[in-house]
């Protein structure tokens, strides 16, 4: 679990505008660890996280791209069902919002990455990072039979 800087990129909405801006990435060598594409009729806006931000934030500035940038935790889950539900509930449970979210498909080991956008990502991480508590309902209970009690 980390927390990386994501870039919002808002760009016209026609043809070619994502593959030339994608395309700079590409030859800059800069990888995309995770990305969503939202549109409108007029305007489309990407979300992602580079594997090397301040170098992103270069090729931005150079396109003129208009951006911003913000702080999302990055989570490596299991790349099961449930895994992401299982983060939400345990932020939902500490009082903590997820304005969004997105996955990867395809982080190291077959697992996937999380990425949430949270009003504290400080706090999240520290939730996050510990054991499950007492009354966890997400966590399985564990019950010896009769025989092994003896």
């Amino acid at each position: 679990m980390n927390i990386a800087r994501q870039f919002s990129i808002f760009m016209v909405n026609k043809p070619g505008v994502l593959a030339q801006v994608l395309g700079e990435f590409a030859r800059a060598k800069i990888n995309v660890v995770a990305m969503t594409m939202m549109d409108s009729a007029e305007h489309g806006v990407m979300r992602v996280v580079f594997g090397a931000p301040k170098r992103a934030q270069e090729i931005l500035s150079k396109l003129n791209m208009p951006h911003s940038e913000t702080e999302v935790l990055c989570v490596n889950l299991a790349n099961k069902s449930g895994a992401l539900a299982t983060v939400a509930e345990k932020l939902a449970r500490n009082h903590i919002n997820i304005s969004y979210a997105y996955c990867t498909a395809g982080a190291k080991g077959g697992r996937t990455t999380g990425i949430l956008k949270v009003a504290d990502v400080k706090k999240a991480m520290r939730i996050l990072e510990q054991g499950p508590g007492k009354n966890s309902k997400s966590q399985p209970v564990v019950r010896r039979s009769r025989a092994s009690r003896r």
